[in-house]
């Protein structure tokens, strides 16, 4: 099999979301959370329907640099933990300003991961988590993931805690 003449030149691959009826609120939601955030173009419903005149039927917007394509299709699928959307996270401050920001109306679960009040799981990860889950130490990186298999939301000085009583002589 070949590869299309152009595809290396231009083709994007971006998420596309199904959404019951609220894609306009989840945009505008997750738009106010990200930084470099934007609505792009939004599809409305015109007389002739489908849908209710002047409804969004789709769009795009933008976060952080990732544009989204979604849609309002109705009730027939719905988001699931099968697929998520992670966000590393430099420091315990970020983690919990998109943790807080996006269980806010959702469901925490464990080990860094929500769904958001629209049902779209996210996993709010702290790049220190990797750090310390992939230790060379056996000791500090299976302390470390027991820490964090405890864990909702992600809290980096008690994972570090959890490592440095595992091996104190790395602490």
């Amino acid at each position: 099999m070949t590869t299309p003449t152009g595809a290396a030149s231009g083709t994007t691959i971006s998420p596309c979301l199904w959404f019951d009826d609220d894609l306009e609120e989840a945009a505008h939601f997750y738009t106010s959370i990200f930084p470099r955030s934007s609505i792009g173009h939004l599809a409305r419903y015109p007389a002739s329907g489908p849908g209710e005149p002047g409804a969004v039927m789709a769009g795009e917007f933008t976060l952080d640099g990732t544009t989204f394509r979604a849609i309002n299709g109705g009730p027939a699928f719905t988001f699931s933990e099968a697929i998520s959307f992670s966000i590393a996270c430099r420091d315990q401050a970020e983690v919990d300003y998109y943790w807080y920001s996006l269980a806010d109306g959702g469901q925490e679960s464990a080990c860094g991961w929500l769904r958001d009040r629209f049902g779209v799981s996210w996993q709010v990860v702290p790049t220190r988590l990797t750090e310390l889950v992939s230790d060379p130490d056996p000791a500090r990186s299976a302390a470390a993931t027991s820490a964090m298999l405890a864990m909702t939301r992600i809290v980096v000085a008690e994972l570090e805690a959890a490592a440095d009583a595992a091996s104190p002589a790395h602490a």
